[in-house]
Order: C-alpha cells, then sequence, then structure tokens
C-alpha cells in the first residue's frame, strides 16, 4: 500500500445504516477519504451497509470493520463481493486465517488491514502481518479500554518506527490528538466519534483534516478522554441522566427531592458519608469538619422526618466549600437554604428537629436512597435527581456519560433538522419480540 499522504478514515460505528450514510454525505463533503463501516453497523445492517457505501461513494475506499478471527478467505470474500476496498483481520487471529484472508482478497482485490487490538507485541505482529502480505497494520485502543484513559501514544511512534507496513491508528481521535498522531508516524488516521457524533459532522472533519495536514492540534473541548485527576471536571459538564445511562439506567438515589433555587446547579464530589438516627444531627455537624472542598455530605438518618439538618449547617458547609449535602431523612429552614444557594437534598421537610446525641458514626458504608454508598464513592446531583458513582469505576463512567452526551448532541441535531426520536432510533424496528 502506498500513501502519498496520511488518510483520514471517517469510521461509521452505528447501529442504523440511515443515520450512517447521512453522516458519511457531511463527513465527505469535510474531507473525509476511506468511509468505514464500523462493526457495531456491520453487525447490525450486515454486509448491505458496505454495499450502500459502495454505492453510495463510489470513488471512496470503503473499509469493512470485519475484525476477521477465523475463515479469513470466506469473509474477506464476502466483505469484497460487498464492495468494500479494505478488510479489518484481528492480528489475534492465527497466521493461517491472515494469509487465506489474504488470498481471498487478492482474488476479488480487496487489501488486508491488521488489527493489533490488544496484541501483547505489536511491532512483532506487525513485521509478520507484512510477510503474510497484509497491506497495512492498525493499533486501536478499543473504546471500553478508552474509557478507563487508556491512549494508543504510548505504543504508536515505536511501532511507526518499526512496522514495515503502514500504520493506521484508532483510539478516540479529535482535532488535538490526530495532530500527534500524525507526528509519531501514523499514515491512516481512523477518527469515529469526534466526526460523527458532532453536531456539525462537515465542520468537524474539516478541522480534524487541517490538524492532520498541518500536523497541528486544533483546539477543541469535545471528544476528549479524562484522566483520574480530571473526574471532577468531566462529571460536572453531564447530567445525572448521562450518568445513570452510562452505569446502564442504575445508581439513582430515590425518593430524596432536590431544594434548589438555582434548578440549572450541578455538582459532583466525594462522598463523606454520615449514619445517624432520627432528629441526631450531631455525626451530620461534624462530618462538615472532616470534608474536604468539594465533597458531598451523605447523611443516612434511616428515612426518619425529623430533622438533621439546617440553615446553620449549611453555612458551615458553604463555608467550608462543600459542595452538597445529601439526607435520607429531614431537613429545615428551606427558606433559608435557598436564599444561601447552598444545595440540599432531603427525603422530606420538617419545621421539627431533635436533639445532638452523637449516636452514629461518620466515614462507614451507609444506605441511602435506595443505594449503597461508601466513603469516597462519587456523587453527581442536578435537578433530575442523585446518582451514585463507584469510586473505582468513577473514571471511566465519567468518560462514558461524556460519551452518552456527545451521542444525544448529535440525535438533538438530526431532529433539530426535521426528524423525530422514534424515527433516528427506529425504535419500531429494534422493540423486542416476544
Amino acid at each position: 500500500m502506498r500513501l502519498d499522504r496520511p488518510v483520514l478514515q471517517v469510521a461509521l460505528d452505528f447501529e442504523n445504516l440511515s443515520r450512517a450514510l447521512l453522516a458519511a454525505r457531511e463527513a465527505v463533503e469535510g474531507g473525509g477519504e476511506w468511509i468505514e463501516a464500523g462493526t457495531p453497523l456491520l453487525k447490525s445492517e450486515g454486509l448491505d451497509a458496505v454495499r450502500e457505501l459502495k454505492k453510495a461513494f463510489p470513488g471512496h475506499r470503503i473499509v469493512a470493520d470485519m475484525k476477521v478471527m477465523d475463515t479469513g478467505a470466506f469473509e474477506v470474500e464476502i466483505a469484497a463481493k460487498a464492495g468494500a476496498d479494505l478488510v479489518t483481520v484481528l492480528g489475534a487471529a492465527d497466521d493461517d486465517t491472515i494469509a487465506e484472508a489474504v488470498r481471498g482478497g487478492e482474488l476479488y482485490g480487496a487489501e488486508v488491514v491488521v488489527d493489533l487490538l490488544n496484541v501483547p507485541d505489536p511491532v512483532a505482529r506487525a513485521k509478520r502481518s507484512a510477510e503474510l502480505g497484509a497491506a497495512a497494520v492498525c493499533w486501536h485502543i478499543g473504546i471500553d479500554m478508552q474509557m478507563a484513559g487508556k491512549t494508543p501514544f504510548e505504543v504508536l511512534g515505536e511501532l511507526a518506527r518499526g512496522s514495515p507496513l503502514p500504520v493506521a491508528v484508532a483510539g478516540g481521535l479529535n482535532s488535538e490528538s490526530v495532530a500527534a498522531a500524525t507526528r509519531a508516524g501514523a499514515r491512516i488516521l481512523i477518527v469515529g466519534g469526534a466526526i460523527t457524533k458532532s453536531p456539525d459532522i462537515r465542520a468537524a472533519t474539516q478541522a480534524i483534516r487541517r490538524a492532520i495536514d498541518t500536523r497541528t492540534e486544533v483546539a477543541t473541548e469535545l471528544f476528549r478522554r479524562y484522566g483520574p485527576d480530571e473526574i471532577r471536571a468531566a462529571l460536572s459538564k453531564v447530567s445525572t441522566p448521562n450518568v445513570s445511562d452510562a452505569l446502564q439506567r442504575r445508581g439513582a438515589l430515590h425518593g430524596l427531592l432536590p431544594r434548589l433555587k438555582d434548578a440549572t446547579v450541578r455538582f459532583a464530589g466525594p462522598a463523606v458519608t454520615v449514619v445517624t438516627r432520627d432528629g441526631d444531627w450531631a455525626k451530620p455537624v461534624e462530618a462538615i469538619d472532616r470534608a474536604n472542598p468539594g465533597d458531598v455530605l451523605v447523611i443516612d438518618a434511616g428515612g426518619g422526618d425529623t430533622a438533621v439538618w439546617g440553615e446553620l449547617a449549611s453555612w458551615s458547609a458553604h463555608g467550608r466549600g462543600v459542595a452538597a449535602v445529601v439526607i435520607d431523612g429531614a431537613a429545615r429552614d428551606i427558606d433559608a437554604i435557598l436564599e444561601l444557594g447552598f444545595p440540599v437534598f432531603s427525603r422530606s421537610v420538617s419545621p421539627n428537629a431533635g436533639e445532638p446525641k452523637g449516636l452514629g458514626e461518620i466515614g462507614v458504608e451507609v444506605e441511602v436512597g435506595g443505594q449503597r454508598v461508601r466513603p469516597g464513592d462519587w456523587i453527581v446531583g442536578d435537578a433530575s435527581g442523585l446518582v451514585v458513582v463507584p469510586r473505582e469505576r468513577a473514571q471511566e463512567v465519567a468518560n462514558r456519560a461524556l460519551d452518552v452526551l456527545e451521542h444525544e448532541n448529535r440525535v438533538r441535531e438530526e431532529i433539530r433538522r426535521g426528524s423525530t426520536l422514534s424515527a433516528v432510533q427506529k425504535l419500531e424496528r429494534w422493540e423486542r419480540v416476544g
């Protein structure tokens, strides 16, 4: 494979062909060169996706991301007959599978790209792929790996220097990181979400093409992955519904209502947990002094109806920089709390307060709103409610929630253009049978 300049390959990881074709048209107008029928699209629509893409874009190379693992010649043959110019085969496949895929491609005019996803020695595998007749290799960091903060850059430069074949790269590239990938030696830049999730796909593609051509970052706040020290920043950009979707529609704390003056308030922070008795406000107030700025107090008061929190506690927490308080029990002085603007969520409101007896503990696992909350678990809140994110998954879930938001941004744009949610998602087609 000879490439005169780095190529921009647009990955169409949709479940519906109609949306994929719309995105492809806009991407081609913006400078996209190779068009990839992504694995989700192929699994959803079959090789008809390749046929339709080839029909719509006869002058562009069509990539079938088959991720072939067995029966190499047969799977490459059927993809080539459907119109694929390139077909991916997993580097983890047996040598015989890769060799057969290459032979099948030669018969029908398709080239084989070996995907090095999760291959332990990518340079060695690239060299062996060249011996077997592959046209290129792809260094690929999968989406699930990206959500944990992994990027392709640790290996990419070494692979580009050591591979006898052109190197493609895929792994959450956007208009900033694609420039670094080009400088590292990648010849095929595979971009999916940073193009296909954009409300303006044409402009997004143009920005990425410009970054490739100039090898200079085009700044963006979108389509990036956040590291372990950026969890709060990531979660501050998303809603609790986004977070719940990222948790497979789980994690919501039920029955705790927001006492918010400003419906646009959002917060996210690690939990400082408290268990107390109904009306006993000693431990909740003591916990304020143990909290760090940005923490969220989470109080298990057993769902009682005697207040364990009020105006003075809110002033104290506000002064310490506490992000919010969550109470499975009662709060009072709501008018003053609203005026202060300190976020309080409680199961109920009551003017009655109890006595500070000190019965309870700070820093133990609690159950609030039907969910277990441990010290350090992340609490995300807004006008829609509350979600708890396990601390060991916080970085991953934050990135997944951003991915949910970005997908919604594109759907919102398609609805704005005159479609409907049902039409965009093809709901009737995907309804469960039986």
